[in-house]
């Protein structure tokens, strides 16, 4: 299995029907040349004021040390299915831009800069699956990230891989129809709850 297209309602690009969040990876390793493109992508999202208040810290499996270090900051769940992965990628932001100045749209930046880089990956062939069940805590003992910075998230990166790989109930989670929510539901006009007439 390599495509899950999304059923839209509308059309969209092919890129963003065609990605999808798998848990099975292949052992295929992401090149470098891959993974200099996926931090490509990264690099030219947009930010606030242009601060690009991300980082990253790349564990490719070849890098037995650290991968094993990001993988062990995941939870058990994560770590199932994740072990499997070729790539692991810690996500950072940086929250504070000087002591005591929060950069209240780091988060946002940064989830904008891995958007940019998932749909980069899809162009590639690969597939990215995004992680909130790790510890930050130990991420940031872990990498010694800097007090300023807080990690956000973990990302899988990879060839997809088999379904039947997967123990249950991940397995069946894995071949789950694809649903979102009815643009009704969120897209408004003139008053909050209210569907735009689109």
């Amino acid at each position: 299995m390599t495509t899950r297209l999304s059923p839209t309602d509308n059309p969209i690009h092919e890129l963003l029907q065609a990605r999808w969040s798998p848990r099975a990876f292949t052992s295929d390793p992401v090149t470098p040349a891959q993974i200099r493109s996926l931090f490509e992508a990264a690099r030219w999202s947009a930010s606030a004021g242009n601060g690009q208040p991300w980082s990253f810290i790349v564990a490719p499996r070849e890098d037995t040390a650290t991968f094993e270090l990001l993988l062990n900051t995941l939870a058990e769940g994560n770590q199932v299915w994740a072990k499997q992965a070729p790539l692991l990628i810690l996500a950072v932001a940086q929250v504070l831009r000087e002591p005591g100045k929060p950069n209240d749209w780091a988060r946002y930046d940064l989830g904008q800069s891995v958007a940019h880089l998932s749909i980069q990956a899809t162009a590639l062939g690969l597939h990215v699956h995004q992680m909130a069940g790790f510890s930050q805590d130990q991420a940031r003992a872990a990498f010694g990230i800097p007090e300023d910075y807080l990690p956000i998230t973990v990302i899988a990166v990879g060839t997809v891989g088999s379904p039947d790989t997967l123990p249950e109930p991940l397995r069946t989670r894995e071949l789950a129809e694809r649903t979102r929510k009815p643009l009704a539901s969120f897209v408004f006009g003139g008053t909050w709850g209210q569907p735009a007439s689109i």
